[in-house]
């Protein structure tokens, strides 16, 4: 597969949010960070944190308390260095059951070896029913 790098056309901006959905998807922590610059400085909810080795501790926590996790990205914005998302996921509490669907945006900037050096996220969760379920 070819490295998608800036400066972003509408169509590698939309091949540089499918390609970070899929790894999401694959809920490997270790493939999902060598996305991200080995300096990339991170922003999710209330966390900040900086390096490839903390996204991918953050993201091993994350999934091990987000079961059954699937997500869904929209390109919003772009310019030649930027991108901004769209996104909702689902997941179950690990420790209560509960199931959720998480509603959020994203803001990355990229370096010209298109990995991502800032990463801002917010985001909001609301529980749903496992009938309520958009993604399967």
């Amino acid at each position: 597969m070819k490295k998608i790098t800036p400066p972003f056309t509408a169509e590698s901006a939309v091949a540089k949010v499918q390609a970070a959905e899929d790894a999401w998807n694959s809920k490997n922590p270790n493939k999902v960070a060598m996305a991200y610059a080995i300096d990339s400085q991170w922003r999710n909810r209330e966390l900040f944190f900086t390096g490839r080795s903390a996204i991918a501790e953050f993201l091993k926590d994350k999934w091990d308390k987000e079961r059954h996790y699937k997500l869904k990205k929209y390109l919003w914005s772009f310019t030649d260095y930027r991108i901004s998302v769209r996104f909702e996921y689902e997941w179950q509490d690990s420790e209560s059951g509960q199931w959720k669907r998480t509603h959020g945006n994203e803001h990355w900037e990229f370096d010209t070896e298109g990995l991502m050096q800032i990463r801002d996220m917010s985001a909001n969760d609301i529980n749903i029913e496992e009938t309520d379920r958009k993604f399967k």
